[in-house]
């Protein structure tokens, strides 16, 4: 059974203009959607379609198939599945080989996680359902106006002594992050719920971002435990070892240079306190550089950290050094900020990227930091490390 995701994305946003590129967290809305997709255990392939070359752009750099979208398609009156039917019926790919399940993703959903988008496909396939949307569980109070302007209960009888909010019936709110639809049954139908439609209720969020407003709570909320606390968080409890990059991580990339030609960088000393910190919990230390520099050998004594160089193969080096230490891959975390860092942080467990790393290096990172490159970027990973693990172990 052949199963893709498509992402439609259009340049233009009336609420917020923009906003499918917009960084939420460091990471633009539309990559955050595409990761998600391809972190699913159920589709090697991740489709966008955009009517602009700079969503497509940076869709490409997530690891997705870019698609051009027609101009007729993309106005704020064209509708989602105009933009599906349309990558249906032109990719080339998708001809010549037409999936059997379509799962549509939005951007506007950007806490939609990779176990998310499986339990709404693992419910379309074990239910025999057509199609299958996102839900979240929802226990308000809901009214209307009556015909005479007076107030009627949707889902209460007001006139009845007041019910608590859990013995309600149960109601459920689309989060509009993920829908799983039979490709002929949706072509046939050009409706996203087609046939027998099932609900999928996610242990997620209601936000969506159409508006300041609601990028405003999106930025609240995703530095809370609720959402820090999903599934991929886990990987937090069995993490023994933190490797750093040496270049743009405990340092700005800055050199400052004498007369003499001699160097000076600038570290964080907030970073000393936070490796000490992860010490005196048992998590050994490693820093990674691209070249052998004294002052970099200088800052891994200081630090407690053990010191590696390679110009090109950091994860060969880190291979080399785990493996004598005792490590298995998933118990590594790995800080890093440039490409030459890319390999490592696939291979490991847990991976972060300060807020001044390059775009591909935060494309692939599982958190990415406040802090910017020489700032106290380890200062912060300590700090998401001993809360995470300590909230896990509670």
């Amino acid at each position: 059974m052949k199963i893709v995701a498509a992402i439609p994305a259009r340049g233009g946003s009336v609420g917020l203009p923009g906003k499918n590129i917009r960084p939420l967290n460091g990471v633009p809305l539309v990559g955050r959607t595409i990761r998600a997709a391809k972190g699913s255990r159920f589709m090697p392939e991740v489709f966008v379609s955009s009517d602009s070359d700079e969503i497509l752009s940076v869709a490409r750099r997530f690891g997705a198939i870019g698609v051009e979208r027609p101009i007729e398609l993309s106005g704020p009156t064209a509708s989602s599945e105009s933009a599906l039917i349309h990558l249906l019926q032109n990719e080339p790919s998708l001809v010549a080989d037409p999936p059997d399940i379509l799962v549509f993703l939005q951007c506007t959903a950007p806490f939609t996680l990779a176990h998310h988008v499986d339990m709404v496909v693992e419910a379309l396939l074990e239910q025999k359902a057509t199609s299958a949307l996102s839900v979240v569980d929802d226990h308000g109070f809901y009214w209307k106006v009556g015909e005479d302007g007076s107030a009627l209960g949707i889902n209460h009888d007001p006139s009845k002594p007041r019910e608590r909010r859990q013995d309600l019936p149960p109601r459920y709110r689309e989060n509009g992050a993920v829908y799983a639809m039979r490709v002929p049954e949706f072509l046939e139908s050009g409706n996203r719920y087609c046939g027998k439609t099932i609900l999928v209720p996610l242990d997620s969020t209601w936000i969506e971002i159409d508006t300041s407003q609601d990028w405003d709570m999106a930025e609240a909320f995703i530095r809370t435990e609720a959402y820090a606390g999903s599934p991929e968080q886990e990987k937090f409890s069995s993490i023994r070892a933190l490797i750093t990059s040496f270049e743009g991580v405990h340092t700005d990339n800055t050199i400052s240079m004498d007369a003499n030609g001699n160097e000076s960088l600038r570290c964080n000393r907030g970073d000393e306190i936070g490796l000490e910190r992860l010490v005196g919990r048992d998590i050994r230390l490693l820093m990674l550089g691209r070249e052998d520099n004294p002052i970099a050998r200088a800052r891994a004594q200081r630090l407690a950290m053990a010191y590696r160089v390679h110009p090109f193969d950091k994860r060969g080096v880190l291979d080399e050094w785990r493996q004598t230490a005792g490590f298995e891959w998933h118990e590594i975390a790995y800080v890093g900020e440039d490409v030459s860092d890319l390999d490592a942080m696939h291979s490991c467990g847990l991976s972060f990227a300060p807020r001044s790393a390059q775009a591909d290096i935060k494309a692939v990172a599982n958190v990415i930091l406040d802090t910017a490159g020489g700032q106290g970027v380890l200062r912060e990973v300590s700090d998401i490390l001993i809360s995470r693990r300590n909230a896990l172990q509670a």
